[in-house]
């Protein structure tokens, strides 16, 4: 982490493994991945995104990371956007790295490009790597940040689920992921904050992002998409319930949510979608539901995850990426319509948040996750914010649906107040 501070363009993909294993770790190549200095990099508005990405990615058979941002929805589908987003990352961002850490287990590689850096350069960055003190960023102090306000009081939030749950009841949808903004003024140093959070909450898909004077600090436990080969798996979670305190407790809670049928009906309307969303771009008959209905323990939570695979041409990687954007997990079923109501109901802009960010190999093989249990800051507005949501469906209870936005806030605030809640 210390080393990127020197960067403003930099990415820390950290899959904590060491503290559990998460669904599909099979599937992950890395124990985290670190992408420091741009040589090149693409920054795309919500209308042509996913086409200068193509362009950009098709030219190069370097190193590449960057995310989506939720916005892009406007490009796949005739949508738009008419929130507020103080926080004001750029619809789509990737770049080219001048250096890349590469660690699996005991074995820690430096990639680099050659005719960018000198031998001395190399060694003498190698030599500031086995420097760092990995002990730096603890017991420090975030920083400043004022009280936390949210675009819902709770009341409105009750009152917006119920409306939800009228568009269900009339046939407009069947289930719709909603979420609610909460934002502070800030001035805080967020390689502290992504510490304390990653202390808090280690998560499989966890990622550090520096643009400039944005920055995103994501506890995420969720994969939206991975391509190992011709082999796709998308990983979506609906179904969360909050740890107990005692191991009992905590069996009482794991078995509740994997007997759960409105988590059940949820999770398995999601997977539908996915599949849906990977057979446009799969080979004939190869979309297959791998596991349905996995409990996973978090630190703060038990999740749901399923997962469904396919088998796709290689040569269409960015297409089956656009095809499934925005997952599932964030949208709802039909899609479209729910992220018409989503729009709708909602009072600040997505962006960043339930986008995702990842990376290409050389070899165009991918792995991106989803931006949830996040924060976002901007530097220069001294703006800090995160958003939490659930899927609404008939059974939905928006008592029950605003108590689970709290449990999933749970580390954010924590982290934003120092206060252990």
């Amino acid at each position: 982490m210390e080393a990127g501070r020197a960067y403003r363009r930099f990415v820390l993909l950290d899959s904590h493994r060491s503290n559990h294993q998460p669904a599909g770790d099979a599937h992950a190549r890395y124990d985290f991945i670190a992408a420091l200095g741009a040589v090149d990099e693409v920054n795309a508005t919500a209308h042509r995104g996913f086409e200068q990405l193509r362009l950009f990615s098709e030219s190069r058979d370097d190193w590449l990371f960057g995310y989506f941002t939720y916005d892009l929805k406007n490009e796949v589908e005739q949508l738009s956007s008419s929130h507020p987003d103080e926080v004001g990352f750029p619809a789509l961002h990737f770049f080219q790295p001048l250096w890349v850490v590469l660690c699996t287990g005991e074995d820690i590689r430096l990639e680099y490009l050659p005719d960018r850096v000198s031998g001395e350069e190399v060694a003498d960055f190698a030599e500031h790597l086995m420097q760092i003190d990995g002990e730096a960023l603890t017991d420090r102090d975030i920083g400043r940040v004022g009280a936390l306000r949210g675009r819902f009081t709770e009341d409105e939030y009750l009152a917006a689920v119920n409306q939800l749950k009228s568009h269900i009841q009339r046939g407009d949808v069947y289930e719709v992921t909603f979420c609610q903004e909460y934002f502070a003024q800030a001035r805080v140093d967020p390689f502290v904050g992504y510490h304390q959070l990653g202390e808090l909450s280690p998560a499989p898909f966890s990622c550090f992002y520096r643009l400039d004077h944005r920055y995103l600090l994501s506890a995420s436990p969720e994969r939206f998409l991975s391509k190992v080969g011709n082999h796709l798996i998308s990983q979506p979670i609906k179904g969360t319930i909050g740890r107990g305190s005692t191991p009992e407790q905590d069996r009482q809670h794991r078995g509740r949510l994997a007997r759960d049928i409105k988590e059940q009906a949820e999770n398995v309307m999601i997977v539908d979608l996915v599949r849906n969303d990977l057979s446009r771009t799969a080979l004939p008959q190869t979309v297959k539901v791998d596991e349905l209905f996995g409990i996973y323990a978090f630190p703060q939570v038990y999740q749901m995850i399923s997962t469904v695979s396919a088998r796709i041409d290689p040569r269409h990687y960015l297409r089956s990426i656009r095809q499934a954007f925005p997952m599932g997990s964030m949208t709802g079923a039909p899609k479209v319509r729910a992220m018409e109501l989503i729009e709708q109901y909602e009072r600040s802009r997505r962006g960043l948040y339930s986008g995702a960010v990842g990376y290409f190999s050389p070899d165009k093989d991918f792995d991106f996750n989803v931006v949830i249990r996040s924060l976002l800051y901007n530097a220069e507005k001294n703006y800090v914010s995160f958003q939490v949501g659930g899927a609404i469906t008939s059974l939905s209870d928006p008592r029950q649906e605003y108590e689970e936005c709290q449990v999933k806030a749970k580390a954010l605030k924590q982290v934003l107040t120092q206060k252990k809640i």
